[in-house]
């Protein structure tokens, strides 16, 4: 019976090791039209940064005696210097204390008042008359309220003075503050503040120990864009000031401009200087910044 029924079964076949296929490499595609369009976007963009360090190496006769694209055959630091002793370290001052002056409680008060809407803005009638005031003042530009601004500094008696600039800074650094600050307060899962809340948290002790640290990429993208908008503000101080010690780094271009001519060199060295706070402040919050500014994308 056993020999009858190993005959009637077919022998197994021997296992044999799987065939590997060979995966066709895709064909790589070169996109030449997009590659040379990125190079000339990036001349475009390197060359005024090219031209302006250049110039600011050069004497202000080689500039007119050279072609304005050549390296200088003997950099210099001379106009570097001469910017320096040209009251350029007051100038600074003066931009620092107005930047700093304007950005800082804007942020500050953007902050509190963005939790304040976001949180009780639904069933608060104020609240929500808040938020409508701060969304109209994202509709009246700079320009189209400068006498008014310029009469109630004179009214107020802060004329040429540096608080004359911090103040309408301020003023209209806080309505798009509040408004991306409440976009990212409002992805705050609600659970977290219920979570707060049974644990006793007050509104104050949530607001700084969860909604400060979940905003603040956002805080540090309000903080940099405001502070690069105050910084290069040349309307409110070229109106509101007049003294030469109140003037900012922008008025400070001035001080190269003679009757006849323009210094170009010296202006230029200016406008290096000018910039590296503001690089250095992009470099120290560069993380910081990218991912605020990428967060509503990705949620």
């Amino acid at each position: 019976m056993a020999t009858m029924l190993d005959s009637r079964t077919p022998p197994k076949a021997a296992a044999q090791p799987p065939v590997k296929r060979r995966r066709r490499s895709s064909p790589v595609h070169w996109n030449f039209a997009g590659g040379l369009a990125g190079w000339i976007w990036l001349a475009i963009v390197v060359m005024p940064i090219y031209w302006i360090v250049i110039t600011s190496l050069k004497l202000q006769n080689d500039y007119y005696d050279t072609n304005p694209l050549a390296p200088p055959a003997d950099p210099t630091l001379e106009n570097y210097r001469f910017v320096l002793e040209s009251d350029f370290v007051q100038y600074f001052i003066n931009s620092v204390i107005v930047t700093v002056g304007a950005v800082g409680p804007a942020v500050l008060v953007s902050f509190m008042a963005a939790y304040a809407i976001i949180r009780g803005g639904a069933g608060s009638r104020f609240l929500r008359a808040v938020n409508g005031l701060f969304l109209m003042g994202l509709a009246i530009p700079l320009q189209a309220v400068i006498i008014p601004i310029y009469l109630i500094i004179i009214r107020i008696q802060m004329y040429d003075t540096l608080g004359a600039i911090i103040l309408p800074s301020l003023a209209f650094a806080i309505p798009l503050s509040v408004l991306v600050l409440g976009n990212f307060i409002r992805d705050v899962p609600k659970e977290l503040f219920e979570s707060m809340r049974m644990d006793g948290a007050t509104e104050w002790g949530t607001l700084w120990r969860l909604a400060f640290p979940l905003t603040r990429p956002a805080l540090v993208t309000v903080t940099i864009y405001q502070g690069l908008t105050v910084w290069n503000g040349f309307v409110l101080p070229l109106i509101l000031t007049q003294s030469p010690e109140q003037r900012t780094l922008p008025l400070a271009l001035w001080e190269f401009q003679g009757q006849y001519s323009v210094n170009i060199p010296a202006v230029l060295a200016s406008v290096v200087l000018t910039t590296l706070p503001i690089l250095t402040l992009y470099v120290i919050g560069r993380r910081q910044l990218l991912s605020g500014l990428t967060a509503g994308f990705s949620k």
